[in-house]
């Protein structure tokens, strides 16, 4: 009495189920929290965030019903990628990295010369009925591009010349090509790359010149766009984003005290309806679903869905999900000390570096503190090509974290084995796992195959 029959449900059964799921979903356990976490978050708050599209769609589910698929699929590609050995990641620039060039120059062309703006910008192509953003298979080409170089290019005193040469090359040609349509993505990116370099031990004085030189750029041209007419501005080539950067700065930067009265919402209506929705909000909030700020903001959804989310979930939670990215970043950062080989730590830092920084500034413009982009909330704003390129990052992630749990593996299984040899004992009174004392005579070999070679 009291024990389940056989084949019915029972701690057996649920032992499989527990060795299934484990098997599936590998890798770091924090790393799948957090990840959880935000597709969670991200599947309320569109939910509610999401009332324009449900307006012009006529349907109230079919915004989150098609948001919702995104993620599982998105949950699919973590798990595929996840699987695949991380030296695989090294191929993939072979064929994204021309192939995203390729893309890049072609929206951009079709900006120039046909109708492909959305918004004022063209960031968008469609093959076979299929929309996406061709920057975010450069970025996903351009870090791990930019982990290889370093990786190879690693010597005693820092990383190879050669090596800073060849990232320089290839970032300008991606990022100059996502520029003229796409400032901030651009920007964002050249930062990741550069904070790379800085990790990968770039020579530190080529970083300081090319920092210098970088924001005396950025500096004329902000000057160039205020002392220059819309009028001249409209008429430069590749410049017809100029004036809208012009009065996203200006806007930013405009200290001037406005009367109550002659306050003009419609002016900037993006920027008022989130510092709308920011300052109604409170350390509780509204609740899911209450938002009133959502019905006035064209982008709750996506761009400024951090500010739906104090309005709904209030201040503590909102900065609960500022931890969220900031906890990735120390996680990933731990992963990437156990790694044995350079380019998967410089991979995942990268990554890393790219979704927290686009993170950051995305709820630094929602609440005030930045200027106006067009940068979606990673893994929560409703998107179609940035989700599943986000969830192959996380899937990315979770593969080196697998090879660095293989290393402790190792090293517990060598240390045991050298304490046997010391004792006396047999690796199987250790307990050791099978293959360690191989292992263990392989060291050697192991540590000469893990090595980084130079640039030729």
């Amino acid at each position: 009495m009291g024990m389940a029959p056989k084949g019915m449900p029972g701690g057996c059964l649920t032992d499989k189920h527990m060795d299934l799921l484990k098997s599936i979903f590998k890798g770091d356990k924090v790393i799948w929290i957090i990840f959880l976490f935000l597709c969670l978050i991200s599947i309320v708050e569109v939910f509610s965030a999401a009332s324009t599209l449900t307006y012009k769609s006529g349907d109230h589910w079919a915004p989150i019903t098609q948001h919702t698929i995104l993620l599982a699929v998105g949950v699919c590609i973590v798990v595929l990628m996840h699987n695949i050995p991380y030296k695989w990641f090294q191929v993939f620039p072979v064929f994204l990295l021309p192939l995203s060039v390729v893309m890049l120059a072609f929206v951009m062309f079709m900006g120039f010369f046909g109708d492909g703006r959305v918004n004022g910008a063209a960031r968008w192509m469609t093959v076979m009925g299929v929309q996406f953003q061709p920057s975010e298979i450069a970025k996903m080409a351009m870090v791990i591009v930019t982990a290889f170089i370093l990786s190879k290019g690693q010597t005693e005193e820092g990383a190879s010349p050669k090596a800073f040469k060849r990232i320089m090359i290839i970032a300008v040609i991606v990022c100059g090509l996502i520029l003229p349509e796409n400032y901030s993505t651009g920007v964002l990116l050249f930062v990741t790359v550069y904070l790379m370099m800085f990790i990968g031990m770039v020579s530190l004085k080529k970083l300081l010149l090319l920092g210098g030189t970088l924001v005396a750029a950025a500096a004329l041209f902000v000057f160039f766009l205020k002392v220059t007419p819309d009028s001249t501005l409209e008429k430069i080539p590749m410049g017809h984003r100029f004036t809208t950067v012009k009065g996203r700065i200006a806007s930013f930067t405009d200290n001037e005290q406005v009367p109550a009265a002659k306050f003009d919402i419609d002016g900037d209506a993006q920027v008022a309806h989130a510092r709308i929705a920011v300052a109604s909000s409170n350390v509780i909030g509204k609740g899911p679903g209450n938002s009133v700020q959502r019905d006035f903001l064209s982008q709750a959804f996506s761009d400024f869905i951090f500010a739906i989310i104090i309005e709904e979930l209030g201040l503590l939670p909102a900065a609960f999900v500022v931890m969220l990215y900031l906890w990735l970043l120390i996680r990933v950062g731990r992963i990437a000390k156990k790694c044995g080989r350079t380019f998967p730590a410089l991979l995942i830092i990268g990554i890393a570096l790219l979704l927290v920084i686009q993170a950051l500034f995305n709820m630094m413009v929602a609440v005030g503190l930045a200027p106006v982009t067009g940068q979606p909330l990673p893994l929560i704003s409703k998107g179609g090509t940035s989700t599943f390129i986000n969830c192959a990052y996380i899937g990315m992630i979770l593969s080196v974290s697998r090879y660095t749990a293989r290393l402790e593996e190792e090293k517990k299984a060598a240390a045991q084995a050298a304490l046997s040899l010391q004792t006396g004992q047999t690796p199987e009174a250790l307990h050791l796992p099978q293959g360690s004392q191989a292992q263990t005579a392989a060291e050697p070999t192991s540590r000469i195959l893990n090595s980084d070679s130079e640039l030729e």
